[in-house]
């Protein structure tokens, strides 16, 4: 059976991309965090089934809560890194992208005392017009990026990007592992988690993941985020119904889907998953 590798984007409800509009960063400290709950949730979910994931965690969120990030590596799983304050590469100069993966690596090992591997782009914001961000992440020491989602969205995108695993342009050191997606009718149907999980009936997900290790015989790249198993969060008013519909659309139902979803699939950290089978 083929391995695939479970991922954790370690952030809280009011730092989602789609909410920044209404809620500034300057009043993130004013607001009742809830992402320690719901990580200690989640471990006890992995525990339950021997299951060991990687958490890319947002720097902000680690230096409130250190004790958390030493429970996650305590308790086996990977430490990678989320960025700083959940910036879009889109939104940084590449000088201001670099310092912001510099400062969250150096806090994330400080507190973790692990090597950080790995880097994902807030809301996958590393694209065809950006590429110089993988030769920041290799000038600041990662050795793998899981920052492109090789699919058509108005938010995030690269379509045109390779499914599976590969070097980008005018890097050595650093290997780019897209979220997973299934070729389907001619194109790349979204299939590794997040909304999209919680949007098709578990049995199309299954499906969707069985096709990726039995068809093209690759590992799949599934992740959540610890919000989306938190029904009882505080509901953001003002916000598009678009936005209400992917935000909140069967919360309820996401923490019994990721114990089945748990059962069906062989689980493990990116780096044994992936920087393993290259070395």
């Amino acid at each position: 059976m083929i391995c695939n590798a479970l991922t954790i984007d370690v952030e809280d409800y009011f730092q989602v991309s789609a909410f920044a509009q209404h809620i500034p960063r300057s009043s993130w400290d004013g607001l009742s965090c809830r992402v320690e709950r719901n990580i200690d949730r989640i471990l006890v979910l992995l525990d339950a089934h021997e299951i060991k994931a990687t958490f890319f965690t947002l720097g902000w969120i680690a230096e409130r809560y250190p004790s958390m990030v030493k429970k996650i590596v305590e308790n086996g799983h990977e430490l990678a890194s989320h960025g700083y304050a959940h910036h879009r590469v889109t939104e940084l100069s590449r000088e201001q992208f670099y310092d912001d993966i510099a400062r969250s690596k150096s806090l994330l090992e400080e507190i973790g005392g692990q090597s950080v591997l790995g880097y994902r782009a807030p809301s996958f914001s590393i694209n065809g017009n950006n590429l110089w961000a993988m030769e920041c992440l290799e000038e600041a020491g990662y050795r793998y990026s899981s920052s492109i989602y090789p699919v058509k969205h108005d938010h995030y995108g690269m379509p045109d990007a390779p499914r599976f695993a590969f070097n980008p342009e005018n890097t050595r050191g650093i290997l780019e592992l897209p979220v997973t997606t299934v070729r389907l009718f001619g194109r790349n149907i979204p299939a590794g988690g997040g909304g999209y999980f919680r949007l098709w009936p578990y049995a199309i997900s299954r499906w969707f993941l069985q096709r990726v290790n039995r068809i093209d015989q690759q590992p799949a790249i599934f992740y959540f985020h610890p919000w989306e198993i938190d029904p009882d969060q505080p509901r953001q008013a003002g916000i598009s119904l678009k936005t209400h519909f992917r935000h909140y659309l069967n919360l309820g139902r996401m923490e019994k889907r990721l114990g089945t979803l748990a059962r069906h699939f062989k689980w493990d950290r990116m780096d044994r998953v992936f920087l393993q089978r290259t070395e």
